[in-house]
């Protein structure tokens, strides 16, 4: 069956005849009526930061030890690996038409004909099949998890990914087939407070985020992780990153050597003063503390300021964005620049983790281009991070959510952006999953499981049936959305080889015994200890 109607612009808010009027932020960002904050907050004095070059230099030999406690200066971050996550808010479809997803066998254990058609895909376009246009399977496994080979995710990240090659052989992933409630923010999808309990922390924020939410994003955390000091750090442009850092006037008048010496001298004679007066401790070590951070930050980042659109790895001839699409006024250039902003803080150990949310992604009820377009856009964001951290050689975990799904009737859109592909027609949380990629720059991490039945099963963390609805009982984590955090949370400590203190970090995780948290993870440890955020492990 075909539809031909009017093409109307993918990002006008979409109103669903089938939807309450919009009321909360969460409905207005998931139906495209709001894109995203687009001012700047700015934190004190004591909490601004900005770019890293790419040697430090020392503070002079008096002052380096201070730098350690009680005054606390990072220069390194906790060495943990760069994790950012994508929250597309809405409903985005994530299982069958961009990552593969299987039966009890993994991804390539194929649902029958009709459970893809729910999936969006038409019979002659199911993995199994062959591309008659290119002779390749439909199933592509280029980047170790695999993506259906016209996913709009996966033709996105290959866009980001097309000028830094090589990126695939390094680069796999795992889905997890979980549901979650549709059209809400109120699902706890949100992992970053448990990154951070995991021991992920930057040298000037610990979280970052691109709303100005408990989360950082529009799905909320679970309660149980709750801790106002990691509220996220709104970053949602360029000027919210160079807005971090605050050297002062010293920096332009006498240039960033001379600038550190003035901070340090200062700092030295507030502390001769310090001796003589008599003053409370905590004002005592506030002011003292205070003049260190300063000199610190004047020697660090007086140079040039942390502007991910002067890196000419992000924007530019050789970058993963051309200046066009970094300067585009609509929505592309808006997402670009809010995930360049971010994966520019992380990736260079800034920040810890980051939500990266993206909204408009409750697409059913129109064409399946519409669907299509915002999926690509997507892909180009995530490529871009995984990009990055391949250029600058630091792993990364990148994971994907989104609150709810939906399904296809099986009518087709053949205009060009539809691409053959069933339309989007209605919301349905049976058919959520959520997936992460793993970019390691020593090579591809490596699936558990002795043998490759074993792999496959690791891969997929639990399972769809054959007509593409999740088996609920098939993980803790299938029916429970708390769960599918800490699945995921013990995924990342487990890339640090440090499943076993997962207990002890979240007691009451719900996950079960060490063998069956075993099952639930993906793949083996790709660091020993921690790594510096710009030395490749």
């Amino acid at each position: 069956m075909t539809k031909k109607r009017m093409v109307r612009d993918w990002d006008a808010p979409q109103r669903h005849p089938d939807h309450r009027r919009p009321v909360t932020r969460r409905d207005f960002v998931a139906q495209g009526f709001l894109s995203g904050s687009a001012f700047a907050a700015g934190g004190g004095v004591l909490s601004l930061f900005s770019n890293p070059r790419d040697a430090y230099a020392a503070l002079s030999g008096d002052l380096t030890p201070l730098l350690q406690n009680p005054c606390n200066i990072a220069t390194d971050g906790a060495g943990k690996i760069p994790f950012i996550c994508f929250d597309l808010a809405g409903g985005a479809n994530i299982a069958g038409s961009n990552v593969l997803v299987g039966k009890e066998g993994g991804q390539m254990d194929f649902l029958s004909t009709a459970g893809y058609e729910k999936l969006g895909l038409p019979g002659d376009m199911v993995p199994g099949l062959t591309d008659p246009t290119t002779g390749l399977p439909y199933a592509n496994t280029d980047f170790g998890l695999a993506f259906h080979s016209d996913s709009a995710f996966r033709r996105g990240m290959l866009a980001s990914m097309t000028t830094t090659p090589g990126i695939e052989q390094n680069l796999t992933g795992a889905i997890i087939p979980a549901r979650s409630d549709n059209d809400t923010g109120n699902n706890p999808h949100n992992p970053l407070y448990g990154i951070a309990r995991a021991g992920a922390n930057g040298s000037i924020l610990t979280l970052a985020g691109t709303e100005n939410t408990d989360s950082g994003g529009n799905s909320m955390i679970p309660a149980s992780m709750m801790d106002p000091e990691l509220r996220p750090t709104k970053v949602d442009r360029p000027s919210d990153v160079t807005g971090l850092v605050d050297t002062g006037q010293l920096v332009g008048i006498l240039g960033p050597d001379d600038a550190t010496a003035v901070m340090e001298s200062v700092y030295r004679i507030s502390e001769q003063k310090m001796g003589v007066v008599t003053a409370d401790a905590v004002v005592k070590d506030m002011v003292r503390c205070g003049y260190l951070k300063a000199a610190d930050i004047a020697d660090r980042f007086g140079a040039t300021p942390l502007d991910p659109g002067l890196d000419p790895m992000i924007v530019g001839p050789g970058g993963i964005f051309s200046n066009a699409e970094f300067t585009d006024t609509g929505r592309d250039g808006q997402e670009f620049r809010k995930t360049a902003s971010v994966m520019k803080l992380v990736m260079n150990g800034f920040a810890g983790a980051a939500c990266i949310e993206m909204g408009g992604y409750d697409y059913h009820g129109g064409a399946r281009a519409e669907g299509e377009v915002k999926d690509f856009r997507a892909g180009r964001c995530m490529g871009a991070c995984i990009a990055y951290a391949a250029r600058i050689g630091v792993p990364l975990m990148l994971y994907v959510f989104s609150d709810g799904s939906l399904s296809s009737d099986g009518t087709i859109d053949n205009t060009a952006n539809g691409r053959g592909k069933g339309e989007w027609v209605s919301d349905n949380s049976s058919t959520a999953a959520s997936f992460f990629m793993v970019y390691n720059p020593n090579g591809r991490a490596i699936l558990r499981g002795g043998t490759p039945a074993e792999q496959a099963m690791h891969q997929q963390i639990g399972y769809f049936d054959a007509g593409a609805s999740v088996v609920r009982t098939a993980t803790p984590a299938a029916n429970n959305v708390n769960l599918l955090v800490n699945t995921v949370l013990l995924n990342y400590m487990a890339l640090h080889g440090e499943e076993g203190l997962f207990e002890a970090a979240f007691p009451g995780h719900g996950l079960g015994t060490p063998a069956q948290r075993d099952r639930l993870t993906a793949f083996e440890s790709i660091v020993s200890g921690t790594i510096g955020p710009l030395n490749p492990i």
